[in-house]
């Protein structure tokens, strides 16, 4: 009865390693899958970053550029002078 007991369970353990191999190969390649992802996506964030960086800077410029017209146009509102509408002089003479 050893025998047969000790037969199966070899029999069980020479049937389950190619299985254990597959999974572990799909397991290897599910794994250098998600490495390159990984890799792109961190690719990714950097340009992102450099992007954001180069928006902030352009942002700035802009906000510095308003910030010099808005003060050119105040200052040059106020000087400027108000021209006024005088009524007519062109007075009609009755004829008395």
């Amino acid at each position: 009865m050893r025998k047969n007991t000790m037969a199966s369970l070899l029999l069980v353990v020479a049937l389950d390693l190619p299985l254990i191999a597959c999974e572990d190969t799909k397991a290897r390649q599910e794994n250098e899958q998600l490495k390159a992802h990984v890799a792109e996506l961190v690719k990714e964030n950097g340009d992102l970053g450099n992007r954001v960086d180069e928006l902030t800077q352009e942002n700035t410029a802009l906000k510095q550029e308003n910030e010099g017209l808005k003060a050119k146009r105040s200052h040059t509102k106020s000087t400027k002078t108000k021209h006024h509408r005088h009524p007519a002089k062109h007075a009609a003479t009755s004829p008395n």
